[in-house]
């Protein structure tokens, strides 16, 4: 035993060698008064409750101009007298009216602090309209560092849109920037040249000829709805549609493309159904019937505005023509459609509260990938697609961010969070009771903002068994978990290494062929083998690691 201890010791300062040269070499984040003014629920928001919008903007392609105003309905959860709304710069606010007076306002950086001059008496109805315009920042490498993207299509004609998650919606429009306090319907009108067509979020109610010779686009949506997921979308668009019959229904899905990519689009676009198939099963009802399903074509990759999902996947299978998990599978479906689409689900309906959980949005977008691939291919299809991400994992910081600062976590929510929800797939070991939990989580949280906790809380619950440290070590911490074992005396000998306090998440494994279910702790555990020459293999469906350390 003497041999295999100090071999433990040396695995041990190994592991957390590398830990903590990865702790060492990360870069402290600085946040400032700006962060925390985008990123929390001040005073000066935590007052009021938005019920209402009414974005009523002229996009003028010449100047690269937005103008207009938002009319906000709110309702008074507590008095107070002072309300902030966001607008980024270079853009300025003119003019705020309310009960017909024009208020007093002063600006802080991207904040602008209201002065209200009416009692705003707890349990009231308010509203209060905000004049504003400017030349909204360019996008730089949209959707990731987003903004309004100004192209010309192949014939010349403008072709815009936004993109803004993480930025901000508040990057192009006036609002209550921050994640927490969901509009519950809103009124988009937008104005823009006669040749050119506005698709934005919900159903279009109208569209009216000015005698200027513009036209203004009026699109409704009559469900809660996230800020950066509002978009605007102008193009020379031509459009198609059909019904698809779902789980509550028909439900309305629109195609607007450029007009040259008519054909295209027609084709490749029969993977909208497939996915509203796929995503039903797996997860329940698409969460906006009322305001139908559309994909717009848009000039930069795409992103998931709610009923309004942009694409700019190049009319292709695969991420830009790319399997992203190594595997084949990837390029049987057109990853755009599937991946954003499937946020109609975990970021439209489910709602961070905070960007620092993110991976609400993006762990389970990722993995719904894998659905989609086990519904039409197979489980093993499915298994095989989601264990190829794999490569793409960093382990560089958490996944989870900084709070109140408007600070996502690691890109790894997307590979690792996948995994990590493929790995709890395992331990509930029941096909039909892990549709059930994801089916139950958008019918639980249906059209609500969360926090991790409520989901971490849900998740325990449905599964039953407390997941705490396993979330701990997956959302919270940059190491693998590694099952560290020997063989000794027919005996295996078993505990979790290079994890988090207490880290005690029950693994599959194979032991002289027999598959069993071992319950690790942090200590020493050991079970009975029928020979000195016994194997254990993980099931490599857990994203784990393992050391043995008799060899």
């Amino acid at each position: 035993m003497k041999k295999q201890f100090s071999i433990i010791f040396i695995s041990l300062l190994f592991f957390n060698g590398i830990n903590a040269q990865g702790l060492l070499n990360k870069s402290e984040q600085k946040f400032t008064r700006q962060d925390t003014l985008r990123g929390s629920i001040t005073k000066e928001r935590a007052w009021w409750d938005v019920k209402y919008y009414h974005l009523n903007i002229k996009v003028n392609p010449a100047d690269s101009t937005i103008t207009g105003s938002n009319t906000i309905k709110y309702q008074v959860v507590q008095e107070y007298n002072s309300m902030q709304i966001d607008l980024q710069n270079p853009m300025e606010i003119n003019k705020v009216i309310q009960d017909g007076k024009v208020l007093k306002y002063k600006r802080e950086g991207n904040s602008f602090f209201i002065e209200l001059i009416t009692p705003q008496t707890k349990g009231a109805l308010k509203e209060i309209t905000i004049f504003y315009g400017g030349k909204p920042k360019v996008a730089v490498n949209p959707p990731w560092d987003g903004g309004i993207t100004w192209k010309k299509d192949s014939n010349g004609n403008p072709f815009i849109a936004s993109s803004c998650q993480g930025l901000g919606a508040s990057v192009w429009w006036p609002n209550k920037d921050h994640m927490y306090d969901e509009v519950d319907t809103m009124l988009i009108s937008v104005n823009v040249p006669k040749n050119l067509t506005d698709v934005s979020n919900g159903r279009l109610l109208s569209v009216k000829q000015l005698k200027d010779g513009t036209k203004t686009y009026n699109w409704y949506v009559s469900n809660p709805i996230n800020n950066y997921g509002v978009n605007i979308n102008i193009g020379d668009y031509v459009s198609f549609s059909e019904k698809y019959k779902g789980e509550k229904g028909d439900l309305d899905c629109s195609y607007y493309v450029l007009r040259d990519n008519l054909a295209k689009a027609k084709k490749q676009f029969q993977d909208v159904p497939k996915m509203l198939k796929a995503f039903e099963h797996w997860f329940g009802p698409y969460p906006f019937y009322e305001d139908s399903y559309k994909l717009v074509e848009a000039p930069y990759l795409g992103m998931e505005h709610q009923s309004s999902v942009t694409y700019g996947n190049g009319f292709q299978n695969g991420y830009r023509g790319r399997d992203l998990s190594g595997t084949g599978w990837g390029l049987k479906f057109d990853f755009i459609i599937i991946h954003e689409s499937g946020h109609e689900w975990f970021a439209n309906n489910i709602t961070y509260k905070d960007i620092a959980d993110m991976w609400i949005h993006e762990s389970f977008t990722n993995y719904s990938e894998s659905l989609f691939v086990e519904y039409y291919y197979g489980k093993e299809a499915g298994f095989e697609y989601v264990l190829g991400t794999r490569k793409g994992i960093k382990n560089d910081k958490p996944i989870i961010g900084n709070y109140d600062v408007n600070n996502e976590g690691s890109g790894d929510m997307y590979p690792k969070g996948g995994n990590m929800l493929h790995t709890l797939r395992q331990i509930v070991n029941n096909d039909e009771k892990w549709r059930a939990i994801l089916r139950g989580l958008n019918s639980t949280f249906y059209h609500q903002t969360v926090t991790t906790k409520q989901i971490e809380d849900y998740l325990s619950q449905q599964v039953g068994i407390d997941l705490s440290t396993v979330f701990n070590q997956y959302l919270r911490d940059t190491r693998i978990p590694t099952l560290e074992y020997f063989f000794k005396d027919n005996q295996v000998g078993y505990r979790w290494t290079n994890c988090v306090s207490g880290f005690n998440m029950p693994v599959k494994v194979t032991l002289n062929g027999k598959e069993e279910l071992l319950q690790p702790e942090t200590e020493w555990k050991s079970v009975p083998v029928n020979s000195e020459n016994s194997k254990l293999e993980i099931d490599k469906n857990f994203y784990v690691a393992s050391f043995n350390i008799t060899e």
